[in-house]
């Protein structure tokens, strides 16, 4: 379920819509269906009672997924949008909630006055983010299905600048994954016909939005989806440099932790070459591919313990978590090694310099 707050100047205007073909009423509070002019003009009587309310206009829309479309009736949509009410302050005052048919997706539009029937105002303060705890909220009591998102609009039914919004929105979120910066992800929208331009903090060089532009209209990133307002792509291009960093650092030690174990390998057991062990036929070896190639494991009868089941990425774990760990195991071992190559050079020493001392 997701609830969207509508912006409307007329009641003319707003019950004009609600009340097109392919829509039938479900509940209606304080004015006079189905005649669209009498409930226009009851909605208008009632803002008399509160002159200092400049817009008493009250709309938004209560959609569902399609997969509540079997059992969402009208009873059952009526109650869910009669504790939304409650739940949103929308109480003793004038309303028509009239349900659509003219999209897969189960919806209805609420039109109210927020001039109550007392003459009492119906906030409208913090609304989006109180209509969002609410949609919550009743998604679970419900147990309905998550909400739909722009992805289950249709393209096809859309008009200007609606059109011309989505194919912004569907163009960023395709590009945004391959974009590690403002300037990359300028280039990609650049291909599509977008162009990408700032908004200063008044006559300073501080950015504080952008703006997205096609076709002739523009829109500002937060217009388009919350998503891609300016201070959340910023985020999301400085966690993409910080992954970046991350990623390199991984990398060279993984390359610096192969080459540490293949020197202490060689001390160890050998000369060997990237396609294995030679002289060790019951070693065993791994190959990780690309430029690192086969790697020798210890000799089952070694003193150093290290097996390719060690090595394997587990269920679960991430590129970035499986090279972190399999770099551990791969300086553990060669650090195991090389203390056991130095014991047996140790070992061989003393027994040539008590071999001299026998011959004296």
């Amino acid at each position: 379920m997701i609830g969207k707050i509508i912006a409307g100047s007329s009641f003319a205007g707003t019950v004009g819509y609600v009340m097109k073909k392919q829509s039938h009423i479900l509940d209606a509070k304080g004015v006079t269906p189905p005649d669209v002019r009498e409930m226009v003009q009851d909605f208008n009587d009632q803002t008399l009672l509160n002159p200092r309310i400049k817009n008493a206009v009250g709309h938004m829309s209560l959609s569902f997924s399609p997969k509540d479309g079997v059992r969402m009736t009208d009873a059952l949509m009526l109650d869910i949008a009669k504790e939304y009410m409650q739940r949103m302050g929308i109480t003793d005052t004038q309303y028509l909630l009239v349900r659509h048919l003219d999209q897969p997706h189960p919806h209805c539009h609420l039109v109210y006055n927020r001039v109550g029937n007392n003459g009492q105002t119906i906030s409208d303060k913090n609304i989006k983010i109180r209509n969002a705890k609410v949609c919550r909220a009743l998604t679970e009591k419900y147990g309905l299905h998550l909400a739909l998102g722009r992805e289950s609009v249709r393209r096809e039914r859309l008009r200007e600048p609606d059109k011309t919004k989505y194919e912004i929105y569907d163009a960023i979120k395709a590009v945004l994954p391959q974009s590690r910066s403002w300037e990359e992800l300028e280039k990609h929208l650049k291909a599509q016909s977008i162009s990408m331009r700032y908004k200063y903090c008044g006559s300073t060089n501080q950015k504080q939005g952008v703006l997205f532009s096609k076709n002739g209209f523009e829109f500002s990133g937060s217009k388009i989806d919350r998503q891609f307002s300016y201070s959340k792509l910023n985020r999301h291009f400085a966690q993409a440099q910080l992954q970046t960093r991350y990623r390199t650092t991984l990398a060279k030690g993984f390359h610096a932790a192969i080459g540490n174990y293949r020197s202490a390998y060689t001390d160890l057991f050998g000369n060997i070459g990237r396609s294995g062990n030679k002289g060790q036929a019951n070693a065993g070896s791994i190959n990780f591919g690309g430029n690192i190639g086969t790697l020798p494991l210890p000799p089952n009868d070694s003193p150093v313990g290290l097996s390719a089941a060690q090595l394997q990425r587990k269920p679960g774990e991430s590129p970035e978590e499986h090279i972190a760990r399999i770099t551990a195991l791969l300086n553990t071992a060669a650090e195991a090694m090389a203390i056991v190559a130095m014991e047996r050079k140790r070992k061989l020493r003393d027994r040539k310099a008590n071999k001299s001392k026998m011959k004296l």
